[in-house]
């Protein structure tokens, strides 16, 4: 059926390729782009375009440089039936390098212009992708959005910083990634039935922080209208160019002192890669540039100089699941806290990982979370804090780490991996979760009917609390912990 329906609009679109830029486009499953005009595929209420290029390969000559244009416009017609490859990652055997795409998912037989999210991915700058089945935009798009979800080089591929490849580029190729992505929305959106001027970036982890750093980057200040940061580490620094040249130097000489950058295997990078990565996990992530990424997240947000646009900002109740063991012991041992004073701050725990796992989420995302909101409410911006904390029915007996619990949630998906099946009261959460989200892209105000209150934070430390019982706003239980943990 989904074929079918996609031939019969393809005959259409011919017929009429001269009006295509006239016709209704929620009608038919094709967008005349830049690119050419793309057709997609129709599977109930959404039509999807997967496997978008919104910039030219980043191979051979182009590794390791700022994304390029596309080639030009071609009057075939293209389809976009299947994802593109996953950017390259040890854990996707078939991730490649050509990897720039995103995918467009947007509610058939309706027209625009119709609000834009876009989502950028987590997986701490090494790992993640597009495509995760988890991330199937249709339940969002069938309530009337367009949903662009996007690919970005990852590990040293999108972050080494090393004096051969300083020409046009300071290291941070995956910021200029989604920078570029950004830009193929503003200039090709319309053409989906999206309104280029009522965009909202929303991602989690590592992709919440891109995000921070883009509110931050003059270069992308008219590309987003709103923000959305789930489970962002806050308070994360980042590493001066001087570090991040110390940590390319050891990627070089893993690979071979004598190796060409440009045109070694991509099996030998990811080799070399992961020998860094298992002496430190956090060896690839952005830098601390002249152009995109100037200052750290919260020294920025301090300063004012974010755009003051309309923002969800929040985490979940135990993000332990973010990282490994190792990231928490050397979180506890930077911060020089003992096992006595742990026991201090949360008497209700007795075993020595909880403790350490409880004050790791607190000190990596609650109270940085908690800054970002008053920073950012301070500049009188809408900003609307949350914190989740409710565990699917089937999982309460043995919950697991909680960081992207919330994703299935938003994204409504069942079934598939990372994604059980939801109790009639899962459903009932996930529908209010996602209801907010949706209200927020189309408004700047995630409160609408039949929705418990949000209130906003302004001047308080007030936020949006889902548990397993209720989902109602109030003051932050939490407080005194959190000024505890700042301090």
């Amino acid at each position: 059926m989904r074929s079918l329906l996609a031939l019969v609009a393809a005959s259409a679109a011919l017929c009429c390729a001269g009006l295509a830029e006239a016709q209704s486009v929620g009608q038919f499953p094709f967008a005349l782009t830049r690119e050419g005009q793309m057709l997609g595929a129709v599977e109930g209420e959404v039509a999807s375009f997967k496997g978008l290029a919104y910039a030219a390969a980043p191979v051979g000559p182009l590794r390791w440089r700022p994304p390029q244009a596309t080639v030009e416009s071609s009057s075939e017609m293209h389809t976009a039936y299947e994802f593109g490859a996953s950017c390259l990652q040890s854990s996707m055997p078939n991730a490649r390098e050509d990897c720039l795409t995103l995918n467009v998912f947007r509610p058939f037989g309706v027209d625009g212009p119709l609000p834009v999210m876009v989502f950028i991915h987590g997986g701490a700058f090494v790992s993640g992708t597009a495509n995760d089945p988890l991330l199937d935009g249709a339940k969002l798009a069938q309530a009337g959005l367009i949903v662009v979800t996007v690919n970005y080089r990852l590990g040293a591929l999108g972050w080494l910083t090393h004096p051969a490849l300083s020409e046009g580029g300071s290291g941070n190729y995956g910021l200029m990634d989604q920078l570029a992505a950004l830009r193929w929305v503003h200039d090709n959106i319309a053409a989906f039935g999206g309104d280029p001027r009522n965009v909202t970036l929303f991602g989690t982890g590592s992709g919440a922080t891109s995000i921070a750093l883009l509110m931050l980057s003059a270069q992308s200040r008219d590309l987003f209208q709103k923000a959305i940061l789930q489970s962002v580490p806050g308070r994360a620094r980042l590493r001066s160019a001087q570090e991040s040249e110390a940590v390319g130097g050891q990627f070089v000489a893993a690979l071979g002192e004598r190796a060409d950058l440009r045109a070694a295997e991509p099996q030998r990078l990811l080799a070399a890669e992961q020998h860094l990565l298992d002496q430190s996990p956090r060896s690839f992530a952005p830098t601390m540039d002249e152009t995109l990424a100037t200052e750290d997240v919260a020294a920025g947000f301090a300063s004012g100089h974010q755009g003051r646009i309309p923002l969800i900002i929040g985490s979940n109740d135990d993000e332990t699941g973010f990282d490994s063991e190792l990231d928490i012991k050397a979180e506890l041992a930077s911060s020089g806290v003992t096992i006595d004073e742990l026991r201090r701050l949360y008497p209700d725990l007795v075993r020595p990982s909880a403790l350490a796992a409880r004050f790791y989420t607190d000190k990596v995302f609650s109270e940085p979370v908690r800054l970002l909101a008053r920073l950012h409410a301070a500049t009188g911006a809408p900003t609307f804090r949350y914190r989740f904390a409710y565990v699917p029915e089937a999982r309460r007996a043995n919950p697991e780490g909680g960081q992207a619990r919330e994703l299935q949630f938003i994204f409504g998906v069942e079934g598939v991996p990372g994604a059980g099946i939801f109790s009639r009261g899962d459903r009932e959460v996930a529908s209010r979760m996602r209801a907010y989200w949706i209200n927020f892209a189309k408004r700047g105000d995630p409160n609408g009917p039949g929705l418990p209150r949000w209130d906003a934070a302004a001047g308080r430390d007030r936020l949006l609390l889902i548990t397993n019982d209720r989902t109602a706003s109030g003051d932050d239980p939490w407080s005194e912990r959190l000024d505890q943990v700042a301090r």
